[in-house]
């Protein structure tokens, strides 16, 4: 392990010793087993000195304030700026990842930008954030540097948000999710076999942590689903997904359906039509989800936000731009009365698809 590499280490506490000397890693439902030296699944979690530790804590890719609608989040204090940020590294091997740069990366010198928990909720405060965002790659795998930033950020009244593929065990879900204020759970697909063979992974733990989220918790949740054609976007699944979705997590919970380009191991794949995204938008709505949203695709009409009991636009949306704003101030519909599901201010934020990069070394 390089110099730089072993000042950035901290040690974790979700592992045990196996018979043979290994150390199993327990944060994720992959269980790496590691050998003395060696990195687990993630890159960024290694066993050195006969125990698991971080390797890239207070370490990032980049800080950047994107829209919140980015993330995306359509029910959380809409219109705010959120200073978003990762690391490297990923405990899922998805083929069509968006942001393989990050995910994938082996190289921690990308891991140029440096800020300690405290000097990232300083910097969100100044710079007028209403929230931060764990993102890009996953807050799983630098589980202790996003939890430390989201005690800091609590104290200086920044929210905090975890965009997340959900694949956690149990005992350090509690503990991630308690210090979250919102969460979007990607839900990749509803098929084990898509899970396994395209992500490495398994669906169950990712519907366990979204029961969990929307029952065991006060996070506000919503989940995006990248449609892949030919992979995850069949009418027989989108059923399947969308009825899960009601039966198990409810009515209010929003999903995003969102356009997949070819990109990392999956460039044979076509762009998702809108067409597509339409139709799933439609099968969810159909089986009751109240709020459903297309992402990566110009369709205002759909990307904006309408009661669930009247009908009327609510929020509008161009992208990242809000235009029409019809809540009141206790966050009903002022038209009906009818209760918003959500976080929402008395007025939308006006940060629009604006995305500023941010130089950390001002706030250390």
């Amino acid at each position: 392990m390089l110099q730089h590499e072993t000042e950035h280490s901290v040690k974790t506490k979700f592992w045990s010793v196996k018979h043979d000397g290994r150390i199993e890693c327990q944060l994720c439902p992959r269980y790496c087993q590691l050998h003395e030296g060696q990195r687990g699944a993630c890159f960024v979690r290694a066993n050195i000195d006969n125990q698991i530790v971080l390797t890239s804590y207070g370490r990032s890719s980049g800080f950047v304030i994107d829209p919140i609608e980015k993330k995306p989040l359509n029910h959380f204090y809409p219109g705010t700026p959120v200073l978003s940020f990762g690391t490297a590294g990923c405990n899922l091997a998805c083929k069509f990842c968006q942001n393989w740069d990050i995910s994938k990366s082996r190289d921690m010198d990308r891991l140029m930008n440096r800020a300690d928990p405290i000097a990232i909720a300083n910097a969100a405060q100044q710079l007028g954030c209403t929230s931060v965002a764990y993102t890009y790659n996953d807050p799983v795998i630098f589980y202790e540097y996003a939890i430390d930033t989201a005690i800091a950020c609590r104290e200086a009244g920044i929210k905090s948000v975890a965009v997340t593929a959900g694949y956690i065990c149990p005992q350090p879900r509690a503990e991630l999710f308690h210090y979250m204020d919102a969460a979007n759970v990607d839900l990749k697909a509803f098929s084990e076999r898509f899970y396994r063979k395209i992500t490495g992974s398994h669906l169950q733990s990712v519907l366990e942590t979204l029961l969990y989220v929307k029952h065991e918790t006060e996070v506000w949740l919503e989940i995006t689903t990248l449609l892949i054609p030919g992979e995850n976007d069949s009418e027989d699944e989108l059923q399947q997904m969308t009825q899960w979705i009601v039966e198990h997590l409810g009515p209010d919970v929003p999903i995003h359906f969102t356009a997949f380009h070819p990109d990392w191991k999956m460039q044979d794949k076509p762009s998702t039509s809108l067409d597509t995204l339409i139709k799933a938008r439609d099968i969810a709505r159909n089986n009751g989800i109240w709020y459903v949203y297309v992402g990566n695709a110009h369709d205002k009409q759909r990307q904006s936000t309408y009661c669930h009991q009247c009908g009327q636009l609510i929020i509008g949306r161009n992208w990242y731009v809000l235009s029409d704003w019809n809540l009141d101030e206790r966050g009903r519909c002022d038209q009906c009365g009818t209760l918003i599901p959500g976080h929402f201010e008395e007025q939308p934020g006006l940060w629009g698809s604006k995305r500023k990069v941010v130089d950390m070394t001002a706030f250390q």
